[in-house]
Protein backbone atom coordinates (compact mmCIF):
# COMPACT_ATOMS: atom_id res chain seq x y z
CA UNK A 1 0.00 0.00 0.00
CA UNK A 2 1.23 3.24 -0.91
CA UNK A 3 1.60 6.23 1.75
CA UNK A 4 -1.21 8.39 0.12
CA UNK A 5 -3.49 5.28 -0.29
CA UNK A 6 -2.89 4.52 3.45
CA UNK A 7 -3.31 8.14 4.58
CA UNK A 8 -6.90 8.37 2.65
CA UNK A 9 -8.26 5.39 4.69
CA UNK A 10 -6.69 6.97 7.92
CA UNK A 11 -8.44 10.38 7.92
CA UNK A 12 -11.54 8.14 7.39
CA UNK A 13 -10.72 6.26 10.11
CA UNK A 14 -10.20 9.20 12.34
CA UNK A 15 -13.54 10.89 10.79
CA UNK A 16 -15.32 7.67 12.18
CA UNK A 17 -14.16 8.01 15.33
CA UNK A 18 -14.81 11.52 16.44
CA UNK A 19 -11.67 12.68 16.23
CA UNK A 20 -11.41 16.44 15.22
CA UNK A 21 -9.01 17.89 12.72
CA UNK A 22 -8.95 13.67 11.33
CA UNK A 23 -6.72 15.01 8.17
CA UNK A 24 -4.54 17.12 10.20
CA UNK A 25 -4.08 14.00 13.07
CA UNK A 26 -3.56 11.27 10.23
CA UNK A 27 -0.79 13.47 8.50
CA UNK A 28 1.28 13.77 11.53
CA UNK A 29 1.00 10.18 12.79
CA UNK A 30 1.65 8.98 9.01
CA UNK A 31 5.09 10.83 9.04
CA UNK A 32 5.65 9.54 12.49
CA UNK A 33 5.29 5.98 11.81
CA UNK A 34 7.32 6.81 8.61
CA UNK A 35 10.18 8.19 10.42
CA UNK A 36 10.09 11.46 8.78
CA UNK A 37 9.24 15.16 9.44
CA UNK A 38 5.55 16.29 9.03
CA UNK A 39 7.06 19.13 6.22
CA UNK A 40 8.58 15.85 4.37
CA UNK A 41 5.34 14.21 3.82
CA UNK A 42 4.02 15.06 0.55
CA UNK A 43 7.56 13.41 -1.18
CA UNK A 44 6.88 10.08 0.25
CA UNK A 45 3.15 9.43 -0.25
CA UNK A 46 3.66 7.68 -3.44
CA UNK A 47 5.97 5.80 -1.52
CA UNK A 48 5.02 2.26 -1.12
CA UNK A 49 4.60 1.51 2.58
CA UNK A 50 6.81 -1.29 4.59
CA UNK A 51 5.12 -3.65 6.84
CA UNK A 52 6.80 -2.11 9.54
CA UNK A 53 5.53 1.14 8.29
CA UNK A 54 2.05 -0.05 7.97
CA UNK A 55 2.13 -1.94 11.62
CA UNK A 56 3.38 1.43 13.14
CA UNK A 57 0.69 3.71 11.88
CA UNK A 58 -2.18 1.40 12.01
CA UNK A 59 -0.96 1.27 16.21
CA UNK A 60 -1.07 4.88 16.18
CA UNK A 61 -4.25 5.44 14.28
CA UNK A 62 -5.78 3.18 16.91
CA UNK A 63 -4.31 5.17 19.61
CA UNK A 64 -5.51 8.32 18.35
CA UNK A 65 -9.22 6.77 17.47
CA UNK A 66 -9.41 5.76 21.23
CA UNK A 67 -8.73 10.00 21.56
CA UNK A 68 -5.38 9.49 23.16
CA UNK A 69 -3.63 12.50 22.23
CA UNK A 70 -0.69 12.89 19.26
CA UNK A 71 1.84 14.56 21.00
CA UNK A 72 1.54 11.41 23.98
CA UNK A 73 1.32 8.85 20.72
CA UNK A 74 4.55 10.20 19.25
CA UNK A 75 6.18 11.63 22.25
CA UNK A 76 6.82 15.40 21.07
CA UNK A 77 4.88 18.62 20.67
CA UNK A 78 6.49 21.97 18.71
CA UNK A 79 6.25 24.93 21.23
CA UNK A 80 7.87 28.07 20.59
CA UNK A 81 9.42 26.64 18.10
CA UNK A 82 11.14 24.04 19.87
CA UNK A 83 10.20 20.25 20.27
CA UNK A 84 9.64 19.39 23.69
CA UNK A 85 8.90 15.28 25.27
CA UNK A 86 5.88 14.89 26.37
CA UNK A 87 4.29 11.65 28.35
CA UNK A 88 1.00 11.17 30.12
CA UNK A 89 2.21 12.35 33.11
CA UNK A 90 2.38 15.82 31.77
CA UNK A 91 0.35 18.23 30.01
CA UNK A 92 0.61 18.78 26.02
CA UNK A 93 1.99 22.70 25.79
CA UNK A 94 -0.61 24.44 24.11
CA UNK A 95 -0.45 27.22 21.14
CA UNK A 96 -2.20 29.86 23.39
CA UNK A 97 0.68 29.36 26.25
CA UNK A 98 3.49 31.32 24.27
CA UNK A 99 1.44 34.63 24.98
CA UNK A 100 2.85 33.85 28.31
CA UNK A 101 6.27 33.48 26.73
CA UNK A 102 6.24 36.51 24.39
CA UNK A 103 5.39 38.83 27.55
CA UNK A 104 7.84 37.25 29.50
CA UNK A 105 10.50 38.12 26.52
CA UNK A 106 9.21 41.62 26.29
CA UNK A 107 11.31 42.80 28.92
CA UNK A 108 14.72 41.65 30.33
CA UNK A 109 14.87 39.03 32.99
CA UNK A 110 18.38 37.24 34.87
CA UNK A 111 16.41 34.83 37.07
CA UNK A 112 12.99 33.32 36.73
CA UNK A 113 10.87 30.59 38.67
CA UNK A 114 8.45 28.45 36.55
CA UNK A 115 5.67 27.29 39.35
CA UNK A 116 4.27 23.71 38.12
CA UNK A 117 6.73 23.56 35.32
CA UNK A 118 5.67 20.31 33.82
CA UNK A 119 7.33 19.97 30.50
CA UNK A 120 9.18 23.10 31.25
CA UNK A 121 8.23 24.39 27.84
CA UNK A 122 7.73 28.20 29.53
CA UNK A 123 10.73 28.27 31.14
CA UNK A 124 12.81 26.51 28.52
CA UNK A 125 11.19 28.37 25.95
CA UNK A 126 11.96 31.66 28.18
CA UNK A 127 15.82 30.64 28.78
CA UNK A 128 16.40 30.39 25.46
CA UNK A 129 14.72 33.95 24.26
CA UNK A 130 17.14 35.39 27.04
CA UNK A 131 20.39 33.72 26.98
CA UNK A 132 22.14 35.58 30.28
CA UNK A 133 19.26 33.97 32.33
CA UNK A 134 18.71 31.30 34.53
CA UNK A 135 15.90 29.64 36.38
CA UNK A 136 14.37 27.36 38.56
CA UNK A 137 11.31 25.31 37.32
CA UNK A 138 9.35 23.12 40.14
CA UNK A 139 6.36 20.45 40.29
CA UNK A 140 4.91 18.35 42.50
CA UNK A 141 5.03 15.64 40.32
CA UNK A 142 8.78 13.89 40.09
CA UNK A 143 7.42 12.05 36.79
CA UNK A 144 7.13 15.56 35.15
CA UNK A 145 10.49 16.76 36.48
CA UNK A 146 11.71 13.66 35.07
CA UNK A 147 10.29 15.10 31.58
CA UNK A 148 11.19 18.45 31.98
CA UNK A 149 14.42 17.61 33.00
CA UNK A 150 14.98 15.34 29.94
CA UNK A 151 13.93 18.83 27.64
CA UNK A 152 16.73 20.76 29.10
CA UNK A 153 19.44 18.60 28.61
CA UNK A 154 18.03 18.20 24.69
CA UNK A 155 17.77 21.82 24.27
CA UNK A 156 21.10 22.18 25.45
CA UNK A 157 19.98 24.48 28.55
CA UNK A 158 20.63 21.73 31.45
CA UNK A 159 23.30 24.39 32.97
CA UNK A 160 21.13 27.34 33.35
CA UNK A 161 17.85 25.80 34.25
CA UNK A 162 17.18 23.55 37.85
CA UNK A 163 14.26 21.87 38.76
CA UNK A 164 13.01 21.18 42.29
CA UNK A 165 10.11 19.19 44.03
CA UNK A 166 8.09 21.52 45.83
CA UNK A 167 4.23 21.93 46.08
CA UNK A 168 4.08 25.77 44.65
CA UNK A 169 6.35 28.18 46.56
CA UNK A 170 6.86 25.57 49.42
CA UNK A 171 10.70 24.69 49.08
CA UNK A 172 11.46 28.22 47.63
CA UNK A 173 12.14 30.74 50.39
CA UNK A 174 11.30 34.74 50.65
CA UNK A 175 14.65 36.07 50.97
CA UNK A 176 14.55 39.07 48.60
CA UNK A 177 18.01 40.15 49.55
CA UNK A 178 19.45 36.56 48.58
CA UNK A 179 21.09 35.64 45.04
CA UNK A 180 19.76 32.23 43.68
CA UNK A 181 22.78 31.69 41.71
CA UNK A 182 24.42 29.23 43.90
CA UNK A 183 21.42 27.87 44.80
CA UNK A 184 20.57 26.30 41.15
CA UNK A 185 23.47 25.42 40.31
CA UNK A 186 23.33 21.77 41.59
CA UNK A 187 20.72 19.08 40.59
CA UNK A 188 18.39 20.05 43.30
CA UNK A 189 15.22 17.71 42.63
CA UNK A 190 14.94 15.92 46.12
CA UNK A 191 12.44 16.60 48.70
CA UNK A 192 14.76 18.10 51.14
CA UNK A 193 14.91 21.02 49.83
CA UNK A 194 12.42 23.26 51.64
CA UNK A 195 14.60 26.55 52.00
CA UNK A 196 15.73 27.29 48.88
CA UNK A 197 15.94 31.20 48.42
CA UNK A 198 14.03 32.82 46.05
CA UNK A 199 14.50 36.43 44.59
CA UNK A 200 12.93 36.43 41.24
CA UNK A 201 12.71 39.42 38.69
CA UNK A 202 9.85 36.67 37.14
CA UNK A 203 7.42 34.37 38.24
CA UNK A 204 5.76 32.36 35.32
CA UNK A 205 2.69 29.48 35.68
CA UNK A 206 0.08 28.15 33.55
CA UNK A 207 -1.60 26.33 37.15
CA UNK A 208 -4.22 23.86 37.09
CA UNK A 209 -7.73 26.03 36.76
CA UNK A 210 -10.66 24.08 34.93
CA UNK A 211 -13.23 24.50 37.61
CA UNK A 212 -14.61 20.83 38.91
CA UNK A 213 -18.26 21.04 37.56
CA UNK A 214 -16.27 21.98 34.05
CA UNK A 215 -14.41 18.82 34.18
CA UNK A 216 -17.18 16.14 32.60
CA UNK A 217 -17.38 18.78 29.49
CA UNK A 218 -13.71 18.30 28.60
CA UNK A 219 -13.01 16.86 25.34
CA UNK A 220 -12.18 13.11 25.99
CA UNK A 221 -8.32 13.51 24.64
CA UNK A 222 -7.61 16.53 28.00
CA UNK A 223 -10.44 14.53 30.21
CA UNK A 224 -9.17 11.08 30.19
CA UNK A 225 -5.59 11.27 29.09
CA UNK A 226 -4.03 14.40 31.06
CA UNK A 227 -2.75 14.43 34.61
CA UNK A 228 -5.83 15.99 36.53
CA UNK A 229 -3.53 16.97 38.95
CA UNK A 230 -2.16 19.68 36.11
CA UNK A 231 -6.05 20.52 34.84
CA UNK A 232 -8.05 21.51 37.99
CA UNK A 233 -7.39 21.81 41.51
CA UNK A 234 -11.05 21.52 42.74
CA UNK A 235 -13.82 23.70 43.39
CA UNK A 236 -14.16 26.80 41.84
CA UNK A 237 -10.95 26.34 39.81
CA UNK A 238 -8.98 29.53 41.84
CA UNK A 239 -7.26 27.77 44.79
CA UNK A 240 -3.87 27.76 42.76
CA UNK A 241 -4.26 31.44 42.02
CA UNK A 242 -4.69 32.59 45.48
CA UNK A 243 -1.93 30.65 46.80
CA UNK A 244 0.65 32.27 43.95
CA UNK A 245 -1.11 35.80 44.54
CA UNK A 246 -0.22 35.10 48.59
CA UNK A 247 3.32 33.88 47.96
CA UNK A 248 4.75 36.10 45.08
CA UNK A 249 5.46 39.06 46.93
CA UNK A 250 8.12 37.41 49.07
CA UNK A 251 9.80 35.87 46.27
CA UNK A 252 9.90 38.77 43.72
CA UNK A 253 12.70 41.35 43.74
CA UNK A 254 11.34 45.07 43.76
CA UNK A 255 9.87 45.42 40.24
CA UNK A 256 9.87 42.28 39.74
CA UNK A 257 7.07 40.82 37.40
CA UNK A 258 4.14 37.81 37.78
CA UNK A 259 2.46 36.16 34.82
CA UNK A 260 -0.09 33.67 35.01
CA UNK A 261 -2.12 32.40 32.56
CA UNK A 262 -5.86 32.05 32.99
CA UNK A 263 -9.27 30.33 31.94
CA UNK A 264 -11.14 32.91 29.32
CA UNK A 265 -13.40 34.21 31.90
CA UNK A 266 -11.30 33.87 34.74
CA UNK A 267 -9.26 37.43 34.32
CA UNK A 268 -11.18 39.63 36.40
CA UNK A 269 -11.05 37.13 39.37
CA UNK A 270 -7.35 36.82 39.31
CA UNK A 271 -6.78 40.25 38.84
CA UNK A 272 -8.22 41.02 42.04
CA UNK A 273 -6.57 38.43 43.68
CA UNK A 274 -3.49 39.88 42.29
CA UNK A 275 -4.23 43.25 43.50
CA UNK A 276 -5.50 42.56 47.05
CA UNK A 277 -2.11 41.04 47.97
CA UNK A 278 -0.52 43.99 46.60
CA UNK A 279 0.95 43.65 43.22
CA UNK A 280 0.98 46.55 41.00
CA UNK A 281 -0.01 47.45 37.60
CA UNK A 282 -2.24 44.23 37.31
CA UNK A 283 -2.90 43.77 33.38
CA UNK A 284 -4.95 40.93 31.54
CA UNK A 285 -3.53 40.06 28.20
CA UNK A 286 -5.61 38.27 25.29
CA UNK A 287 -3.81 35.52 23.07
CA UNK A 288 -4.20 35.16 19.28
CA UNK A 289 -7.97 35.00 19.32
CA UNK A 290 -8.57 37.53 21.59
CA UNK A 291 -9.04 35.47 24.57
CA UNK A 292 -8.19 36.61 28.13
CA UNK A 293 -5.06 34.50 28.86
CA UNK A 294 -2.34 35.68 30.81
CA UNK A 295 -2.50 38.14 33.98
CA UNK A 296 0.29 40.39 34.01
CA UNK A 297 1.34 42.43 37.78
CA UNK A 298 4.66 43.52 38.89
CA UNK A 299 5.69 44.06 42.77
CA UNK A 300 6.08 47.61 43.44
Amino acid sequence: MTAQSALAAAVARLAAAGVEGPGRDARLLLAYALGIGADRLTLYLQDEMTAAQQAAFDAALAARASRQPVAQITGRRLFWGLSFRVTPDTLDPRPETETLVAEALSRPFLKILDLGTGTGCILLSCLKGMPMARGLGVDISTAALAVARGNARDLGLEDRARFMVSDWFSGVTGDTSGDITGDITGDITGADTAGVIGAFDLIVSNPPYIAADEMPGLAPEVRDWEPHLALTPGGDGLDAYRIIARGAGARLLPGGRLLLEIGPEQGKAVAGLLSAAGLDQVRILADMDGRDRVVAALKP
